[in-house]
């Protein structure tokens, strides 16, 4: 097949999600590096009333999210698109006028709720509007939205503070949040994947909650997030201590660049070959990564462990949301991906809470060591949920 007969991906739909995604993901970031600092600095708060103002918003996503593939079907993507990121877009200007630590919670709580129902409808979309011979890159690329606002947010963020108050970036992500909004106005969902609207009184059920066909690999990614938990919460206060605290500033963008540059190829390789032959070697080379990052002594060593541990990891999450999406028909994406996320969100969750004590019972190397252990064990577990399924992928000729 020649090259020009491939479908498209970066169709101006694509484009225009993935710029949404990359902007609300962004605020998020950019949120979740600075208002601990807001709270203890501006707020007179302390470092516990800091990590609640991160927890708040994590913890009404999961709560909102068995709800979202509810919503979708009532009202249809599009419109909870619209809904969600304009909800995201106002809650973000609010922050300028914040004074306490009350309403700041409360606000953090409502931000939470937009943003666990845009995460759900922008994934079902993306699912949507990319080919479904080329899903498994197209939603890589899609991810890789996220991946850099992990660098930018923070960058960003962090930069403004040193040469502005808080109010002042509060406004500016707040004309971030514009941009995404406008830009979502440029997204086309294909009628075809537009569930039918249920009449009548409104129920709810199992079915309406979480899609059952979705809980296996959605469980496995929980794993998975479980273990990433240990980087995301733990990472830059382990760099503190064995005396990299200026390395650990370039770990993630390390970290980024390193998806960035195996994005294409794996995601074309998931295409062709099926999940499994990039899956399990990027577990192994996630559980290589903590391992090696449990020794790290020197600047070198802690950077190139962000660059394995980006290369195993960082197709872990589009990967694991592509077989979701798949394991149900495409009317139901917004609920596979709403229980997708549902679990992955708890991983981290969950993660940061139990990593905590075992760093206080163990240490961190021990906490990075028992991380690797949990993804080995990952492999075995995929690797049955994997046979047990009816081969969907064959290798064959296709489009390089």
């Amino acid at each position: 097949m020649e090259q020009s007969k491939r479908e498209p991906i970066w169709t101006k739909s694509f484009i225009s999600i993935s710029l949404t995604q990359f902007t609300v993901f962004l605020a998020f970031y950019a949120l979740l590096t600075t208002l601990p600092i807001y709270v203890i600095q501006d707020l007179n708060g302390t470092e516990a009333q800091g990590g609640l103002t991160v927890t708040a918003m994590l913890a009404a996503a999961i709560l909102i999210r068995p709800f979202s593939g509810k919503l979708i079907d009532v009202i249809g993507k599009r419109k909870t698109l619209f809904v969600s990121i304009m909800v995201f877009t106002m809650t973000t200007f609010l922050y300028i006028g914040i004074k306490d630590f009350i309403p700041l919670l409360w606000l953090r709580l409502f931000h939470g709720l937009s943003f666990g129902l845009f995460t759900t409808v922008s994934g079902a979309i993306a699912a949507d509007v990319v080919p479904e011979s080329r899903r498994g890159e197209g939603i890589g690329y899609f991810a890789m939205a996220m991946n850099l606002a992990v660098v930018v947010g923070p960058f960003i963020g962090l930069s403004v503070l040193q040469f502005a108050p808080f109010q002042v970036l509060f406004i500016l992500l707040s004309v971030f949040m514009i941009s995404g909004a406008l830009s979502a106005f440029l997204v086309k969902v294909p009628q075809a994947t537009e569930a039918v609207r249920k009449t009548g009184t409104f129920k709810l059920s199992l079915h309406d909650l979480i899609e059952t066909k979705a809980v296996p690999i959605a469980l496995i990614s929980s794993l998975a997030a479980l273990s990433y938990s240990s980087i995301l919460s733990f990472l830059s206060v382990y760099a503190n201590t064995i005396g990299l605290s200026s390395a650990a500033s370039y770990f993630f963008l390390v970290f980024a660049m390193a998806m960035l540059l195996s994005r294409p190829y794996l995601g074309r390789a998931y295409d062709i070959k099926g999940p499994k032959f990039v899956i399990i070697p990027c577990l192994f080379i996630f559980a290589f990564g903590l391992v090696f990052i449990s020794f790290t002594s020197t600047a070198w060593m802690l950077l190139v462990s962000a660059a394995i541990i980006g290369l195993g990891y960082g197709t872990l999450l589009p990967g694991f949301q592509t077989m979701a999406v798949q394991s149900a028909p495409i009317a139901r994406s917004g609920h596979s991906t709403a229980t997708f996320f549902m679990f992955y969100d708890t991983g981290i969750a969950a993660g940061s809470f139990i990593w905590g004590l075992v760093v206080a019972k163990a240490g961190f190397q021990q906490l990075y060591l028992i991380s690797a252990v949990v993804v080995l064990v990952l492999i075995g577990l995929f690797y049955t949920y994997q046979a047990k399924r009816q081969p969907k992928y064959a290798a064959k000729d296709h489009p390089v």
